[in-house]
C-alpha cells in the first residue's frame, strides 16, 4: 500500500497543517502524490466545524478558528495525539459511514492493546469510555470528503488539560463528559503512535 507515514516531533500550527492537507488533497487528486497518514500535536486551539452553533462557546473570551471539516467545536492542545490523513476512497468502497467505522475500529483496537475498553456510539461520533455509568469521550473524529478523497482526521486525549473543555460544549454534546487516557489508566503510552499507524494501515487494506 502506497501511503506516506509522517510523524512530527514538534507541535505543528493548526493552519499550517490544514494547508498541507489541502495541498496534498489536490496533488493526490491529480495522481501526483501518495496517500498520507500524519501523526502530530497542536498548540492550544479551539476549532469549529460546519455544524457549529455559537451557544456551544461557553467562554466568549476564547478565540475560535473556523474549519471546513464536519462536526462542531472541539479543543486541541499539548498531550493530545492528532492523526491527520488524506485517503482515497476511490480505491476502496465509496462509503463514508464504513470509513468512519474503520477509524472507530482502529482507535478501539489500539486502545484495547493498552487494556482500555472503549466503544463507539451511532448517535454521537467519536470513541467513548464508560466511567461511573457516564459516557466519557476519549477520541474525536472530524472528516471532510472531496471527490471521494477523505481528509482531516481524529484526535486521542492522552494527558491533555481537561479543564480547557469547560470553555465549550465539546462537539455540541451536553450530557456526556471528556476524559483522557491517563485519567483512565496511568501507564506508558509512548508506543501509541506506532500502534495507531499499524492498525490504521492494516484496516485500510481490508
Amino acid at each position: 500500500m502506497n501511503i506516506e507515514i509522517k510523524k512530527s516531533i514538534k507541535p505543528v500550527k493548526y493552519e499550517e497543517a490544514i494547508d498541507y492537507l489541502e495541498n496534498r488533497l489536490i496533488k493526490l487528486n491529480k495522481k501526483r502524490a501518495k496517500e498520507l497518514i500524519w501523526i502530530l500535536e497542536h498548540d492550544e486551539i479551539y476549532t469549529v466545524g460546519k455544524n457549529f452553533i455559537k451557544d456551544e462557546v461557553l467562554n466568549k473570551k476564547i478565540k475560535i478558528t473556523k474549519t471546513n471539516r464536519g462536526g462542531k467545536i472541539t479543543y486541541h492542545g499539548p498531550g493530545q495525539l492528532i492523526c491527520y490523513f488524506v485517503i482515497d476512497l476511490n480505491k476502496r468502497k465509496k462509503d463514508i459511514r464504513k470509513f468512519i467505522g474503520l477509524i472507530e475500529s482502529t482507535i478501539i483496537e489500539t486502545l484495547n492493546e493498552f487494556n482500555i475498553k472503549t466503544f463507539n456510539d451511532k448517535k454521537n461520533i467519536g470513541i467513548w469510555y464508560k466511567e461511573k455509568n457516564k459516557d466519557m469521550k476519549v477520541a474525536a473524529i472530524g472528516l471532510r470528503i472531496s471527490k471521494w478523497i477523505a481528509y482531516h482526521g481524529f484526535s486521542i486525549n492522552i494527558n491533555n488539560d481537561l479543564t480547557k473543555y469547560k470553555n465549550i460544549i465539546p462537539c455540541g454534546i451536553k450530557n456526556k463528559g471528556i476524559t483522557n487516557l491517563y485519567n483512565i489508566k496511568n501507564q506508558n503510552y509512548k508506543n501509541l503512535k506506532n500502534k495507531i499507524i499499524k492498525n490504521f494501515v492494516k484496516n485500510l487494506k481490508i
